[in-house]
C-alpha cells in the first residue's frame, strides 16, 4: 500500500510546474541583505550620541538632546528627480546620494534646525547591489556633510515597476531647532543685506530643462569643459550642502532668514521666507555665473528671466542679515569654506509689486 501511495504522489508531483521562489518572481533578498552589509560601516561613520539604534533593525531611535530647553523637530522630505537619468547613462552613481540628503537637510536648515537623522528609500525594478552600495555610499557622505546620521532606509526591489538599471530615490530628514531660536523671517526689515552663497552647479533642479537642452544640442559630454572638468562633471555636481558653517554662523549673530534655492530657482524662493510688506531686490552682476549656467542659456535659447525661475544660477543659499552684521557674516563663512557676495538689499515693497526682483 505504501508503495501505491508513493507512486502516486510522484505522478501528481510530474503534473504540477516547477517549485516557485522568490527570487524567481525577481525579488533577490540574499542580494539585499549583502546591500545592508555593505553600507553598514559607511552609516557607522555617520552616528551622533543621540543615536541609540543602528541599520538593521524595525526602526530607528533617537532621543533629542537635553541641551534644548523647548525642541521643535522640523522634518523635510525630497528626491532628486530627472538628474537620476543622467546618472543612469552615465553610469555615475557616487554623487546622487548626496543631492538626496542636501535637498532635505539645507531645506530645514533655512528655519534654524540642526539635521539630527536621515532615511532613504531606494526603489528598483532589480537590484544593482554595486551601483545601490555607490548610491548609499553617497548618502552616508552628504549626512557626513550635514552632521546627522544615517539611522536607515528601505531598499524595494519590486521587479517591472523600473526599467532594469534604473531606480528611484526619496530621502527624509529630521532636525531641531530651539523654539526661540526658529528662523521665521519675520524680523526682516528694509535696508537688510541679502547674501548669496555659491552653489556647485545646478544641484538637483531643472533637470528634466537640462536632458532638454542636452537632447538637443547632442554635446560630447566627456570634452573638457570647466577647467579640467567635462562637462558631465560639471552637470553631475553634487548639491553642495550647507549645513555646518551655517549652523556656526548662528551661534555668533542673527540671522534672519534663509532661502534654499530650488525649483522656482530665485525668483519663487527667496519671497518664501520675506513678510508681505518687503521685497528682495537682486542684483544680477553681483556675483560670478558658472560657465554652465551660460552654456544652458545659450544651447536652450533659455530667456534669462525664466533661467531665474529654473536655476539656482550660481546661488544655492540665500542668507539675509542686519546690515550692521554683513560684513562679520561674509569674514566667518569665507573662513567656513564658502564663496558668499553681497547680492542685494531689502527694500519697502510698493504695492503689489513682486518680493523678488532682479536687476
Amino acid at each position: 500500500m505504501a508503495c501505491t501511495v508513493s507512486r502516486r504522489k510522484r505522478e501528481l508531483n510530474l503534473s504540477l510546474p516547477d517549485t516557485l521562489s522568490y527570487r524567481d518572481a525577481g525579488v533577490d533578498i540574499a542580494a539585499g541583505d549583502r546591500l545592508v552589509e555593505n553600507i553598514k560601516p559607511f552609516a557607522k561613520r555617520t552616528m551622533r550620541p543621540e543615536v541609540l539604534s543602528g541599520i538593521g533593525g524595525f526602526g530607528g531611535l533617537v532621543e533629542i538632546s537635553k541641551k534644548y530647553r523647548e525642541p521643535v523637530l522640523v522634518s523635510g522630505t525630497d528626491g532628486v528627480g530627472t538628474k537620476l537619468k543622467l546618472a543612469f547613462e552615465l553610469n555615475r552613481h557616487d554623487t546622487v546620494g548626496i543631492d538626496l540628503v542636501g535637498m532635505s537637510v539645507n531645506d530645514i536648515l533655512v528655519q534654524g534646525a540642526e539635521p539630527l537623522f536621515f532615511l532613504d528609500y531606494f526603489a528598483c525594478g532589480k537590484l544593482d547591489v554595486d551601483a545601490a552600495t555607490e548610491v548609499i555610499k553617497g548618502i552616508a557622505a552628504g549626512c557626513e556633510l550635514a552632521g546627522c546620521a544615517l539611522i536607515g532606509g528601505e531598499t524595494a526591489e519590486m521587479p517591472g515597476m523600473y526599467p532594469v538599471g534604473e531606480y528611484d530615490l526619496a530621502g527624509f530628514a529630521v532636525g531641531v531647532v530651539e523654539k526661540a531660536n526658529i528662523i521665521t523671517g519675520t524680523d526682516i526689515r528694509p535696508g537688510d543685506i541679502v547674501l548669496g552663497l555659491a552653489s556647485n552647479g545646478a544641484h538637483s533642479n531643472g533637470y528634466s530643462l537640462v536632458r532638454k537642452i542636452i537632447e538637443r544640442s547632442q554635446p560630447d559630454l566627456n570634452a573638457k569643459f570647466d577647467s579640467e572638468r567635462t562637462l558631465a562633471d560639471c552637470i553631475m555636481a553634487p548639491t553642495r550642502i550647507y549645513v555646518k558653517p551655517l549652523l556656526a554662523l548662528m551661534q555668533t549673530l542673527q540671522i534672519k532668514g534663509m532661502a534654499h534655492i530650488t525649483g522656482g530657482g530665485l525668483l519663487e524662493n527667496v519671497p518664501r521666507v520675506l513678510p508681505s510688506n518687503v521685497t528682495a531686490v537682486i542684483d544680477g552682476l553681483a556675483w560670478h555665473t558658472p560657465k554652465l549656467f551660460e552654456w544652458l542659456r545659450e544651447q536652450g535659447n533659455v530667456a534669462q528671466q525664466e533661467m531665474y525661475r529654473t536655476f539656482n544660477c550660481g546661488i544655492g543659499m540665500v542668507v539675509i542679515v542686519d546690515q550692521n552684521d554683513a560684513a562679520d557674516a561674509i569674514t566667518q563663512l569665507v573662513a567656513a569654506g564658502e564663496t558668499v557676495w553681497r547680492i542685494g538689499t531689502i527694500e519697502a515693497r510698493i504695492g503689489d509689486e513682486a518680493q523678488t526682483r532682479i536687476c
